[in-house]
C-alpha cells in the first residue's frame, strides 16, 4: 500500500497551471494502474518519467533521482516536507519554473519537490520504476474522467465541456481544504450508521482508512488483525485491518468492505483538519469511472466492470519486493529441417536436428519483504529475507510483481507452491490461501 500526504515550511507561488496546448478541447492519456494506483508517464524539461497520480497530494514530488540523473532541475532552495509516518520531516528542494507535460497537457512554469532520502524510493514495492508523485495540480484547470477500467485519463476544456446529467451515476460534492478535495460518504456497523468526511486519495492503493475504530474494531473476539499498511513520506505506517459491513456512495451500496485503521501516531500531522475521518484510496477508486470537476467542485461516481468484485486481503502474508537485477541462464531449444540427397533415390529427405542456444539476461530478483504473524506463508516457514526463484513452478521473474500480489489475493484455497532460495540453500514451500474473516 502506499499513500503520500505533506505539508510545507515554505509557501506555495502562484502558477499558471496546466493548460491543453494547440487549442485542444480535450485530450487522452492512457495509464497503467499497479496496485490500484494510476502510473503515468510525465516529461520533466525534456526527461521521461513514471509518476503516480495522487489527488492526496497538492504539488509534485520528484524522488528516485538515481533513475533520472538526466534530468535538469532549476532554481531550487531547500525546505523540509513532513509527511505520514513517524519518522519526522524530510529535507527537501524546491525547484521553480520547470517545464512539466503529461501527454498533451502542458506546464511551462511548474513547481516541484525533489527528496533526496534514498530509503523513500517507492519502485521495489510497485515492481516498476516509480520517479515521482503528480499532484493536485493537474486537476485545477480541468475536468478529468478517470477510466480504471480501460487505464485512460481524458481531460476536458471546462470551458467547451460540462458534465451531463447521468442517471447511473452518483454526483458528490467536493470540499476542498489545504487544496485537497473532500466528499462525505456513509459508513455503517452492525449499531450505527454514520456519514464520514474523507479524503478522495488516488495515490493510496487500499480500500479505505478510518480514523476511529468505535463499532468496528472487536477485541472478543478479534476482528481484525495487525499489519504494515504503507510506506509515507515520514517513515512506515503499521495499523489495523477489518471489513465494515457497508460504505454507501449516495445511492451506492458496497459491502463487506476491506477498511484500515492507522496507528494515531503515524497520522497525527493527517489530522490538522478536524473534520476528517480518514480517507478512500484506490481500491475505492477503482471499481468506478471517475470524473473529477474541480471548478463546480463536483465528482462522478460510474459504476465498472470491477464494481462486484469481492473486497479480498493478501491471504498469503507475503509482501514481496523488487531487489534489483539478477543474471539467469537460459537454454532455448529449436527443430531445425535440413535436406540431404538419397544415394539410392534421386530425390531429397528431409531430417530435423534440434539445436540449443544459451542466452543470458538481467531479470527482476523479488525478495520477501515482510510476512505477516499467524499467515500461511509464516505457518508454512517462509522467512523475511528469502529470495523467491519460482511460483506454481514458473520462474518468478515471468511475473510482473502485482500480478503476484493479484495472485495472492485472488481465491481461498488456491494453492501456492514456492522455490525459495535462502543462503547457500534452496527449499520448496507450500501453502493454501487463506481468507482472515
Amino acid at each position: 500500500m502506499f499513500l503520500f500526504f505533506f505539508c510545507f515550511s515554505a509557501l506555495l507561488g502562484a502558477q499558471t497551471g496546466f493548460h491543453l496546448h494547440s487549442n485542444k478541447k480535450r485530450a487522452k492519456i492512457p495509464f497503467k494502474l499497479v496496485n490500484n494506483l494510476p502510473i503515468v508517464q510525465i516529461e520533466i524539461n525534456g526527461t521521461a518519467l513514471s509518476f503516480i497520480l495522487d489527488t492526496g497530494v497538492k504539488s509534485t514530488i520528484l524522488f528516485s533521482l538515481e533513475e533520472a540523473d538526466s534530468l535538469q532541475l532549476r532554481n531550487t532552495t531547500p525546505v523540509m516536507l513532513q509527511g505520514l509516518g513517524t519518522e519526522g520531516a524530510v529535507e527537501a528542494l524546491r525547484s521553480l519554473n520547470n517545464k512539466v507535460k503529461v501527454g498533451s497537457a502542458v506546464d511551462n512554469d511548474h513547481d516541484l519537490y525533489i527528496i533526496f532520502d534514498s530509503t523513500l524510493n517507492f519502485s521495489p514495492r510497485m515492481g516498476i520504476p516509480v520517479h515521482g508523485i503528480l499532484g493536485n495540480e493537474f486537476f485545477q484547470n480541468f475536468i478529468v474522467k478517470i477510466n480504471y477500467a480501460a487505464e485512460v485519463i481524458t481531460v476536458y476544456d471546462p470551458n467547451s465541456y460540462s458534465l451531463r446529467p447521468c442517471e447511473k451515476c452518483e454526483d458528490l460534492p467536493i470540499n476542498f481544504v489545504g487544496g485537497k478535495p473532500y466528499i462525505s460518504l456513509q459508513v455503517e456497523s452492525k449499531n450505527v450508521k454514520q456519514d464520514v468526511t474523507l479524503l478522495v486519495d488516488s495515490g493510496s492503493s487500499d480500500v479505505m482508512w478510518l480514523f476511529d475504530m468505535a463499532d468496528f474494531i472487536k477485541e472478543s473476539p478479534p476482528n481484525y488483525f495487525k499489519d504494515f499498511l504503507g510506506l509515507g513520506l515520514s517513515g512506515n505506517i503499521f495499523g489495523k485491518r477489518t471489513k465494515i459491513p457497508k460504505l454507501s456512495v449516495g445511492s451506492i451500496d458496497l459491502n463487506e468492505v476491506n477498511t484500515s485503521f492507522p496507528e494515531e501516531e503515524a497520522i497525527i500531522k493527517a489530522r490538522y483538519y478536524e473534520e476528517r475521518d480518514g480517507s478512500v484510496g484506490g481500491g475505492f477508486l477503482s471499481r468506478f469511472t471517475v470524473t473529477f470537476d474541480y471548478t463546480n467542485k463536483k465528482v462522478r461516481f460510474k459504476k465498472n466492470r470491477k464494481f462486484k468484485e469481492p473486497f479480498n486481503y493478501n491471504m498469503s502474508g507475503l509482501t514481496l519486493e523488487h531487489e534489483g537485477l539478477e543474471l539467469v541462464k537460459e537454454e532455448q531449444h529449436a527443430n531445425v529441417n535440413t535436406n540431404r540427397m538419397n544415394q539410392n533415390e534421386s530425390h531429397t529427405a528431409n531430417s530435423i536436428s534440434i539445436t540449443t542456444e544459451v542466452h543470458f539476461s538481467l531479470v527482476p530478483k523479488y525478495v520477501v519483504a515482510d510476512v505477516r504473524e499467524g499467515s500461511p506463508a509464516a505457518i508454512a516457514g517462509i522467512l523475511k529475507g528469502d529470495e523467491v526463484l519460482t511460483v506454481n513452478g514458473k520462474p518468478c521473474y515471468r511475473y510482473k510483481l502485482y500480478e503476484l500480489i493479484e495472485m495472492f489475493s485472488s481465491d481461498e484455497g488456491k494453492k501456492i507452491s514456492l522455490e525459495i532460495k535462502r543462503g547457500d540453500y534452496i527449499n520448496k514451500f507450500k501453502f493454501n490461501l487463506k481468507s482472515i474473516f
